[in-house]
């Protein structure tokens, strides 16, 4: 399958996650794990459903001076996380690249 995508795998832990890839193949969310596939596949619905919105997202900074964002959803709970950008400005290039696909990325089930 092509980029952007949903990839859904399954960790050495047995947990279930997925992640969000750019158009460019590049990682750009990562999600917490799931228990089941199907709680994992209910995250990607709720991507599609959240990742258009700006006041979902939640830019912070972490330990080292790099910055990262998360992804929440109405609740406030924590969907995916991004990777670490140098500075505020490219992370918030990452915010920009999840909300232009997250709609319309297709998903691959590598547990399958």
């Amino acid at each position: 399958m092509n980029h952007p995508k949903y990839e859904v795998y399954q960790g050495n832990n047995g947990q279930f996650y997925f992640r969000l890839t750019a158009r460019n193949g590049q990682n750009i969310l990562s999600s917490e794990g799931y228990a089941s596939k199907t709680g994992c596949k209910s995250g990607i619905e709720s991507v599609k459903n959240n990742g258009t919105n700006d006041e979902r997202f939640e830019i912070k900074e972490a330990a080292n001076g790099k910055f990262y964002f998360s992804l929440l959803a109405a609740n406030g709970q924590v969907i995916g996380k991004s990777q670490m950008y140098a500075t505020a400005e490219t992370c918030q290039g990452g915010i920009e690249a999840v909300q232009r696909v997250a709609a319309e990325a297709g998903v691959e089930d590598t547990t399958a």
